[in-house]
């Protein structure tokens, strides 16, 4: 420090522990997130929750042709990660509002 004064370690102390509480609300609160991705116009759509576990996925009868079950395959694989790319968006979100900035600080990685 320029001023050769100590910084206030106790204050680091708890303002690291504040943050901590908040990492940890917003990761339990994204745990229980759920987003849908749909592909086919909504014919197929996939759910997956914030732990990028697939929870459901519904398909409209209409898609389902045994003759084409390539384009089905495709159609779910679309929906699944439609919905996934929004848990992404959505937990980089989150996890951001909460380090304000921080997550490209050294020594953090995995935080989002």
């Amino acid at each position: 420090m320029s001023n050769g004064k100590m910084p206030d370690l106790n204050a680091l102390m708890k303002q690291a522990q504040k943050l901590q509480s908040e990492v940890t609300k917003v990761q339990e609160e994204l745990a229980k997130l759920e987003c849908d991705g749909a592909a086919g116009g909504g014919l197929v759509t996939a759910t997956v929750n914030g732990q990028f576990e697939v929870v459901r996925v519904k398909i409209d009868k209409s898609v389902v042709d045994p003759n084409d079950i390539g384009m089905l395959e495709d159609l779910v694989t679309a929906a699944i990660n439609a919905a996934a790319t929004k848990v992404r968006e959505t937990s980089k979100e989150r996890m951001s509002a909460v380090m304000g900035g921080m997550g490209g600080l050294p020594g953090m990685p995995g935080m989002f």
